[in-house]
């Protein structure tokens, strides 16, 4: 008798011990596979650290890929986590169309999808659950309004310099929509040269020696993110010039680098993108896995910074 009770109790002993086993194991976890557009920019690396700080604080396993700016690669990593059964999909495309096919292959296996960052150009629109991130084409429009707004007192031609993001993307093609809405209202606003520099310092430094060679009456320079702002600020003072008063420049993002660059006069104004969507990312993914309904868009909260604002709010910037 009292070798069938030890037997038992070894019995039940391994049988807890295997129950917790696969609790640490985090067989019980929810995965969520995660593809991120790059690390093109300082926006992005925070983004990034964002979502993997967040995924660890709440115990959410993260399968992480980068797609080093490619659509190809996030096709690939997208089926790679449908193929690995994760509970939960998001990604930030890297440009909005073409989609279609392996959001249906994900709808079929019966993984939802989350948007973060930017938008797919869809029709669609139950291959996703909800798409997280800033509205751009308000964006656009907030940095218009603070053109006109401060060249309101006067009739004379304001000629514009623009450095678009990446071609197909959803902020540049956004933000190149908002802006244009907004000065399109009053013909002294020209846009004489536009380009993409992909987002990157170095290509807005590139393509802004280019924009000064061929035009030497750029009164403001739009920049559709703050990388491409900084690069091309080097390239202004190496052409003799003072960036913020020779030429106005307007800024989206919101980093650090460019709060510093407000506080030295060189930045007018910095419109704000929140790359910090770890937090929300996850509670969504928590929601979506519990099967609770999700509103089809969440738009983050951000404001609008100029020179007078920055140095007091720098020492805050997070990112």
């Amino acid at each position: 008798m009292w070798k069938r009770l030890l037997i038992t109790a070894s019995a039940l002993v391994f049988t807890a011990a295997t129950a917790v086993g696969c609790g640490s194991s985090g067989s019980d976890q929810t995965v969520l596979g995660f593809s991120q557009v790059g690390a093109e920019s300082g926006w992005r690396t925070a983004n990034t650290k964002s979502i993997q700080d967040a995924a660890s604080a709440v115990g959410i396993q993260l399968k992480f890929a980068d797609a080093q700016q490619k659509q190809e690669n996030q096709i690939k990593a997208i089926r790679t986590f449908i193929q690995q059964r994760v509970d939960v999909i998001a990604f930030s495309p890297v440009v909005a169309s073409g989609w279609d096919t392996v959001l249906k292959e994900a709808k079929d296996a019966k993984i939802p999808v989350i948007l973060t960052d930017r938008a797919v150009d869809s029709a669609d629109t139950s291959l996703y659950v909800t798409f997280l991130g800033s509205d751009f084409v308000e964006e656009g429009r907030r940095a218009a309004n603070w053109l006109v707004d401060a060249t309101k007192n006067s009739n004379d031609t304001v000629n514009i310099a623009e450095l678009q993001g990446t071609t197909g993307s959803a902020p540049a093609t956004d933000r190149k929509k908002g802006f244009q809405e907004v000065i399109g209202a009053d013909p002294k606003f020209k846009i004489i040269a536009s380009q993409t520099a992909e987002f990157t310092r170095a290509k807005g430094k590139e393509v802004m020696q280019a924009f000064l060679a061929a035009h030497r009456d750029i009164n403001v320079l739009y920049a559709h993110n703050d990388d491409m702002a900084l690069g091309a600020i080097q390239a202004i003072e190496e052409a003799g010039l003072k960036p913020g008063k020779d030429i106005k420049i307007i800024s989206i993002d919101g980093t650090r680098d460019a709060f510093q660059a407000m506080a030295d006069g060189k930045i007018n104004v910095v419109v704000e993108c929140n790359p910090l969507l770890g937090p929300k990312l996850m509670e969504i993914t928590k929601e979506v896995v519990a099967g609770h309904p999700t509103p089809k868009r969440i738009v983050t909260d951000e404001g609008v910074y100029t020179q007078d604002q920055a140095a007091a709010a720098l020492p805050t910037r997070t990112y």
